[in-house]
């Protein structure tokens, strides 16, 4: 929903806007931190830097993307945004699929446990 946000230990995300078969985030990165390298099942993403520098890893392949420039995710690709400098990061996400929740993501790697924390649920289902 619009205006729901979430701190999480690599930074926060904020929704700007959702509708049928899109969200709008604004992500930010703290400096020296990234997201879990991830993948989804149901939704694309295009993210659009605004200011910092953005280390892009998607299916393997490391890019930067610097303020105004964008980059493209397909549905099932691996990929996670780092900020790898000492200045703040800020992206806007927008999602496109039959479906944007939250629980559409399989963390492969993760700094904060929640990788292992989701192999161990799925272990005991």
């Amino acid at each position: 929903m619009a205006g729901d946000s979430e701190t999480r230990p690599w930074g926060s995300w904020h929704v700007i806007d959702v509708g049928p078969g899109y969200k709008v985030k604004r992500i930010e990165v703290l400096p020296h931190s990234r997201l879990s390298y991830q993948t989804h099942t149901h939704r694309s993403e295009h993210w659009v830097v605004i200011y910092g520098k953005a280390t892009c890893v998607i299916d393997g392949v490391t890019t930067i993307a610097g303020p105004g420039e964008s980059v493209d995710v397909a549905v099932g690709q691996a990929h996670r945004i780092c900020n790898e400098t000492d200045e703040p990061l800020s992206i806007i996400e927008v999602q496109r699929g039959g479906y944007t929740g939250e629980d559409d993501i399989v963390r492969l790697e993760d700094d904060f446990g929640r990788a292992e924390q989701a192999a161990a649920v799925a272990a005991e289902a």
